[in-house]
């Protein structure tokens, strides 16, 4: 099952920084400028810069202007995708063990 909008691999390699999952559990709770995710999560406004251009570029955030400030914001759309992608593996592992535990009843009732 290939992404139609968004790379999972590179979201994946966005999500892989933990100091870029923290960036986005802080954007979970609304909109903030880059500013103020540095003040929540304690890093400098350089590297919260970064970590938010490998974010934009995985299609996770985007950047948006607001007055005078460019406040940053979750893109639902690259977090509806990977979920799509893992729901296709969860379907998998489901039916797989499914069959096991099938296969399991089976056997201990003919053992009894």
């Amino acid at each position: 099952m290939e992404s139609t909008v968004v790379d999972i691999g590179a979201v994946f390699g966005a999500l892989a920084d933990p100091v870029r999952r923290r960036i986005v559990a802080e954007l979970r709770a609304g909109d903030a400028t880059v500013g103020e995710l540095a003040g929540s999560i304690g890093a400098g406004m350089p590297a919260v810069s970064k970590h938010l251009t490998v974010l934009e570029n995985a299609g996770l955030v985007s950047r948006h202007r607001e007055a005078q400030w460019r406040r940053c914001r979750l893109e639902a759309v690259a977090f509806e995708e990977l979920q799509a992608w893992l729901n296709h593996y969860t379907e998998l592992w489901t039916g797989s063990l499914d069959r096991l535990d099938a296969l399991l009843a089976d056997e201990g009732g003919a053992a009894s």
